[in-house]
């Protein structure tokens, strides 16, 4: 088990430098432009992106998932500034957390819904990329992930994206665990190797994605990776207990 205490005393390296972010972030991106699907590495675990109506349906078809499930929309930190609506003191809880204690964290926050990069959204992608007019940015989850974020945002084309396996199945750390239909749909797949924060089941019956917190109420969404130091820096640095939902 890789802890996130570890990582941040830099026993595990975060940024590999025999890998080509840059260009991998771009030969995504042109793909899910173009219509495609990725399945790409995440710290976190492993995603399964769209940028497209029919890319998403495809999507969700191969991981037999509910369309009245949400996904999150593709982010770094510069998208969550510009689109997401929070006060000054939830704006650096989240930079406390994914910048000063270098820890993933999934944002559900109200958005700007005039922001260029959020119009081209269609009805039904909406539907799928938002709840309650709120929507989910996973912040720090890779430097892959913040390349294919910065080209998303440049060119205004929002793609959506959620754990590359089958529904209720458990997220994966490694592209050969990933369920070969799943596999099927992708058009192309960025192995990068196991994820940084991978727990194998240690946690539970399924491996644990991003933690997700509302900060609308600062209500836990979902437990998931690093939530244990996540606690301890609301805690500790902000007084705050997250409430759970009931």
């Amino acid at each position: 088990m890789i802890s996130c205490l570890d990582l941040a005393n830099n026993i595990m390296p975060k940024i590999d430098p025999t890998r080509d972010y840059e260009s991998d972030a771009l030969r995504v991106f042109e793909c899910l432009q173009n219509g495609g699907i990725a399945i790409v590495y995440m710290d976190v675990a492993y995603a399964i992106m769209s940028g497209t109506e029919d890319a998403l349906r495809r999507v969700y078809a191969a991981k037999k998932r509910s369309l009245d499930k949400a996904s999150g929309v593709v982010a770094n930190l510069q998208t969550h500034d510009e689109v997401q609506i929070l006060d000054d003191e939830k704006r650096h809880i989240v930079r406390t957390i994914v910048e000063k204690h270098d820890l993933p964290l999934s944002v559900i926050a109200p958005y700007k819904q005039d922001h260029p990069l959020m119009q081209p959204l269609t009805p039904f992608l909406t539907g799928i990329a938002t709840k309650d007019h709120t929507v989910n940015f996973l912040l720090n989850s890779g430097m892959l992930r913040d390349h294919i974020s910065a080209l998303s945002l440049k060119h205004h084309f929002p793609l959506i994206a959620s754990s590359a396996n089958l529904s209720h199945h458990g997220t994966k750390y490694r592209a050969e665990d990933i369920e070969p239909e799943v596999r099927a749909a992708a058009d192309i797949i960025i192995d990068y190797g196991p994820s940084l924060y991978r727990d194998d089941g240690l946690s539970g019956e399924h491996n644990l994605s991003s933690t997700q917190i509302d900060f609308r109420t600062m209500r836990l969404v979902r437990k998931g990776i690093c939530y244990e130091p996540i606690c301890m820096v609301l805690k500790d640095e902000f007084g705050i207990s997250l409430k759970t939902a009931t």
